[in-house]
């Protein structure tokens, strides 16, 4: 089909340079005698000129770029010579005139020729090197790039969708290399995590089945322990759950509301008894923003802060919620007299089951902060740590507020 529409062009093409040729004839005064002799030929001509194409197509179906142009040049040149002949023949051009219109048509086959190989040379190299760029992507060269090739509109188009599309693949990949490290680093720490209160379980209800503690005091002790490992297993699972199930579309649609007030007493009231068996003191100044409007997500941010906080600020310390009503926001800040963070460790304080540093050893899971992190994000915020080693630690969340994030 494609073929048949570009025979068809051809024809369309010759048959009005043919019209055209002889507008020019009568323009110039030709006779109806003579434009009948000039349309006698023209007619023929553009016959040859289809049939011409039907066979050549096919021939350079396969032939290469640089071949293609100068078959273009030459038949051009060669139809010129060819017509030139006919007037010659039929004396509409008398013989010096032919002759010389002769050898400035052969010249031009040769600037045509040359020409079209200069042309052609750039273009065949352009294709090349976007052939050469093509191959290396599909073997996993994804840092491989054509650059420019200045070899016309369509090829430097082409080059550089290569080039973006190799660019796109290269982050795709350094993606899902980045999420299958974290996959695995996830799967070891969670093994390593389960593993040990599930050994503790498993020792304790081991030695009360075969009877090896049967004691009262003893029991009570071990129920106690059990008790513990129980805790930390359902918390390890519940912040994995969360975790998995954190949807930050989802949140950002959230149109239920609480206040500030009370989503502070009610993360506060879930660690004073924590606090309190330590002898820690646990402040809240919200300083005169009680009743402005928040996500009730926060009460999971501040708990997870707050608890971090008291695990690791030593007995008869201090840890405090602080409120303010910025130009950006809300900012909340959690303090405490701790143990601190070395610097190099602030940054990371935030990774997954991160624990090389004292704020995230311990008895926790090490996706409290991770969770806290993904909420504020969600929710249009940030989230920042200071601390110095020995001096305790702040972290500050500021979040938009709900009306202010509306807009």
């Amino acid at each position: 089909m494609k073929g048949w529409r570009a025979l068809a062009l051809v024809a369309v093409v010759a048959g009005a340079g043919a019209i055209g040729t002889l507008v020019v004839g009568a323009a110039t005064g030709m006779g109806r005698a003579d434009l009948a002799h000039l349309a006698a030929y023209l007619l023929p001509a553009v016959g040859v000129t289809v049939l011409s194409m039907a066979i050549a197509r096919p021939l350079l179906a396969r032939a290469s770029m640089r071949l293609r142009f100068v078959a273009i040049a030459t038949v051009a040149a060669v139809v010129g010579l060819a017509n030139l002949f006919v007037l010659a023949q039929t004396m509409f051009v008398d013989e010096h005139d032919a002759t010389l219109v002769g050898v400035l048509l052969l010249y031009a086959i040769g600037a045509g020729a040359g020409a079209a190989l200069v042309l052609a040379r750039a273009s065949s190299d352009a294709v090349d090197r976007l052939a050469e760029t093509a191959r290396a992507l599909g073997t996993g060269e994804l840092d491989r790039r054509v650059g420019v090739v200045d070899a016309g509109a369509e090829l430097d188009t082409l080059a550089r969708t290569l080039d973006e599309m190799a660019a796109r693949l290269q982050a795709a990949q350094a993606r899902e290399r980045e999420i299958e490290a974290v996959r695995r680093d996830l799967i070891t720490t969670v093994s390593h995590d389960l593993r040990t209160p599930l050994a503790s379980l498993r020792a304790m209800v081991e030695a009360i089945d075969e009877r090896v503690v049967e004691d009262l005091p003893s029991l009570r002790r071990y129920a106690i322990e059990m008790r513990r490992s129980v805790n930390s297993l359902v918390t390890l699972v519940d912040d994995l759950f969360e975790l998995a199930q954190l949807d930050a579309a989802a949140i950002e649609q959230e149109t239920r509301l609480a206040r500030l007030d009370d989503v502070v007493r009610s993360a506060v009231a879930a660690v004073e008894p924590q606090a309190e068996a330590k002898g820690l003191t646990l402040q809240a100044n919200l300083n005169g923003v009680e009743d402005a409007e928040c996500s009730p997500r926060l009460v999971r941010v501040l708990h997870n802060l707050l608890q971090n906080a008291v695990r690791h600020t030593p007995a008869e310390g201090a840890v405090r919620v602080d409120a303010h009503r910025v130009p950006a926001g809300l900012e909340l800040a959690v303090e405490d007299t701790g143990e601190g963070i070395a610097p190099e460790d602030l940054e990371r304080v935030f990774d997954p089951f991160w624990r090389a540093d004292p704020a995230r050893s311990g008895g926790g899971a090490g996706l409290g902060l991770t969770l806290a992190k993904r909420i504020v994000e969600a929710l249009g915020g940030r989230i920042e740590a200071e601390s110095r080693p020995r001096s305790g630690s702040r972290f500050a969340v500021l979040v938009p507020e709900p009306a202010t994030r509306a807009k």
